[in-house]
């Protein structure tokens, strides 16, 4: 049976905010459809544990900023 897009995103929006992030992401990522670059099986690996990392909240992003003053400061 399909839904009309209203009842969809009715369903969405009563998700808890985890799972309409993670339904968010699949929906981007089927967006990229060409890729600029090869990515290694290797590479691919480490993005997916980086993002796993993040998503289970074990590490936090910082700006770019943030972490350029903190390697200027370490090594100065």
């Amino acid at each position: 049976m399909v839904k009309n897009i209203d009842d969809i995103i009715d369903s969405i929006l009563a998700l808890p905010a985890n799972s309409r992030a993670y339904l968010a992401e699949l929906l981007l990522e089927s967006l990229d459809f060409e890729e600029d670059f090869p990515i290694s099986e290797e590479w691919m690996k480490e993005i997916k544990k980086r993002c796993q990392e993040l998503d289970e909240g074990k590490v936090e992003l910082i700006s770019g900023n943030e972490g350029l003053a903190g390697l200027q400061k370490k090594y100065s």
